[in-house]
C-alpha cells in the first residue's frame, strides 16, 4: 500500500514542503531515498523502538520510503513522526484517510516521546499557505507555531496522542495564541536601564542619537569607563518592535532553535559574541547553513566587545552585511540569504595597554604597539560606523552621586518620535525605515545644506581628511540631530555635533 504525508525542510528562513511517500510491498527491506542524510538514515532504529514501546511496531516487508522532491538535501532528526505516522498508515495499523491533510514533524525519542525541532515558526507559515488542515509538532515547539492564525495547530508529547486522532480514539484541542496580546505584553521596565549610569551624559546623548537613526556607534576609552555598562542598555531605549519585526526575528531565531517558551519576541535581541568567534559564526553558514551571530541580532543590536582582538578576516565579512543589511551565504547547489538589519555597536580600548594620553596610567604604549593595534581595524569597517564616541572614566563624585539619571522610559519617548518622523518621511521606500539606511540620493534630497553649514562641513573634511562614505555618514547623523529636535532643515549646530561624532579621524588617532 503506498502512503502520502507530509513533512517540511527548512532552508534560510524559509520552509519547503516535503512528500514522505512511504510504500510497503512483498519482501524484506528497509529503503530510504530522496537525499536523507545521516540524522534521517538512523531514524529507523528510534521509530521501530518507539513504535514497539507503544504497542505498535514496523512490519516485516518491503518499506521504500521516498522524501520527495528528490534531489533537495534533507536534514535532521524532525522527520521521524513524519515516518513513523506513513509507516502505520501505509502497514493499515491505523487509519489512512486524513494524513495527508496535516503536516507532521517531531523527533522520537525511544519511548515515544517527542523531542523540539527548529524552524517550527517558518513550517507553521508555510503550512497555512499550503492549506494544510493542521500541523503536529513537540508541545515544546507549539507557541511559536500557533502564532500563525488560520492554522490548527497541535502541541504532541507522546507518538500515541497522533495515532490516537487519526484512529478518532480521542480528540487534540490546538493550541491557540492571541499574537497581538503576547506582542504587546512589552517590558516598559526593562532589566538594564539608563537610569544606573553615573555620569556619562555626553555619551548618552550619543546613545540616544544612534538609536534614533538606527546608526553605528564605537565606544572607545580606558577600562572601568562603562563601555559594556552603556551598550547592553541600549535596547532599552530604541523604539519597541512592530509586529512584522517580531514575526521576522522570531522566525530567525526559530529557525536557529533559540526562541524561549514565549514563542513571539517581544523584545529587541541583544547578541554579543566573544571575540574568539569565527566567521561563520557571525555571519552564518557551514556545511547545513545555520543563521549566525549578525542575522540572530537582526532589528536588535549586535555588542562587539573589544573589537581589535577579533580577528581582521572576522571583521571584515561584516562589511557587506553591514551595508546590504542581509547576508547571502552560497554553496555549489543552493544559495541562501539571510535578513541582518541590525545596529552594531562596538567598543576598544584606545591602546594595547588600554590607557592613552593618560599622565597618571599605570603603563602606556609605544607608538608603534599603538599603530598595530589599531591597525587591526580596517579603515572601510570604521568607515560603516557612523559614531566614534571617547568614553572617559567617570570621576568620583559622580559615582557617589545618589540622584538618579533619566530613565530608560524618557529616553525612549524622544528616540520613538524621532523614529516617528523618519518613518513619515520614508513612507514612500520600502527598504528605507530610518536615517542610517539613507542612500546618496536620500541624503542629498533631505540633507541639503545652508552656506554656513556646507563651509563648516567643507573645513572638517579638508582638515580630518575625511573620506566620501564619512562625509555622508556625518550628514546622516545631523539629519538624526535635527529630527530630535523636530527640525525641518539641518543647521550648521547639528552639522557641529555630528562632525564630534567621528573621534578615528582625528590627528593622533589613526595617524
Amino acid at each position: 500500500m503506498l502512503v502520502k504525508v507530509f513533512g517540511s525542510a527548512v532552508f534560510g528562513v524559509e520552509a519547503t514542503t516535503i512528500t514522505v511517500e512511504v510504500n510497503i510491498d512483498k519482501g524484506v527491506g528497509y529503503h530510504l531515498v530522496g537525499l536523507p542524510d545521516n540524522a534521517i538514515k538512523e531514524s529507523s532504529y528510534r521509530i521501530a523502538a518507539a513504535l514497539k514501546n507503544n504497542g505498535y511496531q514496523l512490519p516485516g516487508k518491503k518499506i521504500t520510503i521516498n522524501m520527495a522532491p528528490a534531489d533537495l538535501r534533507k536534514e535532521g532528526s524532525a522527520y521521524d513522526l513524519t515516518l513513523a505516522i506513513g509507516i502505520l498508515a501505509a502497514s493499515a495499523q491505523i487509519k489512512a484517510d486524513e494524513v495527508g491533510d496535516y503536516l507532521i514533524m517531531g523527533e522520537l525519542s525511544l519511548d515515544g516521546g517527542l523531542q523540539p525541532i527548529k524552524g517550527a515558526l517558518s513550517i507553521a507559515i508555510k503550512a497555512k499557505e499550503e492549506g494544510f488542515k493542521g500541523f503536529f509538532l513537540p508541545i515544546q515547539n507549539v507557541k511559536e507555531a500557533a502564532i500563525v492564525a488560520g492554522l490548527d495547530v497541535y502541541g504532541i508529547e507522546n507518538v500515541t496522542q497522533v495515532i490516537d486522532f487519526f484512529e478518532g480514539k480521542s480528540t487534540i484541542q490546538p493550541t491557540l495564541i492571541d499574537t497581538r496580546e503576547e506582542f504587546y505584553k512589552t517590558l516598559d521596565f526593562p532589566e538594564f536601564d539608563f537610569s544606573d549610569v553615573k555620569g556619562q551624559e555626553s555619551i548618552k546623548r550619543c546613545m540616544e542619537i544612534a538609536a534614533a537613526g538606527g546608526h553605528n556607534i564605537i565606544l572607545i576609552g580606558p577600562p572601568g569607563s562603562g563601555k559594556t555598562m552603556l551598550a547592553k542598555r541600549l535596547p532599552s531605549i530604541l523604539p519597541p518592535m512592530t509586529l512584522h519585526e517580531a514575526l521576522e526575528t522570531t522566525k530567525i531565531h526559530s529557525v536557529a532553535g533559540k526562541v524561549k517558551d514565549s514563542g513571539l519576541m517581544n523584545q529587541r535581541p541583544f547578541r554579543s559574541p566573544h571575540h574568539t568567534a569565527s566567521s561563520v559564526s557571525l555571519v552564518g553558514g557551514g556545511s547545513y547553513p545555520q543563521p549566525g551571530e549578525i542575522s540572530l541580532a537582526h532589528n536588535g543590536v549586535l555588542f562587539l566587545d573589544e573589537l581589535p582582538e577579533f580577528k581582521r578576516e572576522v571583521l571584515e565579512v561584516m562589511r557587506q552585511p553591514l551595508e546590504d543589511r542581509e547576508v547571502t551565504i552560497s554553496r555549489a547547489k543552493f544559495t541562501i540569504t539571510y535578513p541582518s538589519s541590525f545596529m552594531l555597536v562596538a567598543s576598544m580600548n584606545p591602546s594595547p595597554s588600554g590607557y592613552f594620553n593618560d599622565p597618571d596610567a599605570p603603563q602606556s604604549s609605544s607608538p608603534h604597539e599603538m599603530q598595530r593595534y589599531l591597525g587591526k581595524i580596517s579603515g572601510p569597517l570604521l568607515d560603516r560606523i557612523d559614531i566614534h564616541i571617547e568614553v572617559t572614566p567617570v570621576p568620583f563624585d559622580k559615582l557617589t552621586e545618589t540622584r538618579k539619571g533619566e530613565s530608560s522610559v524618557e529616553i525612549r519617548k524622544r528616540v520613538t518620535a524621532a523614529r516617528e518622523i523618519q518613518t513619515i518621511r520614508f513612507a514612500g521606500f520600502d527598504t528605507i525605515h530610518y536615517n542610517a539606511q539613507m542612500s546618496s540620493k536620500q541624503i542629498r534630497e533631505y540633507c541639503a545644506l545652508d552656506e554656513t553649514s556646507l563651509q563648516l562641513l567643507k573645513t572638517a573634511m579638508e582638515r580630518l581628511n575625511l573620506s566620501a562614505r564619512a562625509f555622508d555618514r556625518i550628514l546622516k547623523v545631523a539629519r538624526t540631530i535635527a529630527d530630535l529636535e523636530a527640525a525641518e532643515i539641518v543647521v550648521s549646530n547639528h552639522i557641529a555635533e555630528a562632525i564630534q561624532y567621528r573621534s578615528l579621524d582625528r590627528e593622533g588617532w589613526l595617524g
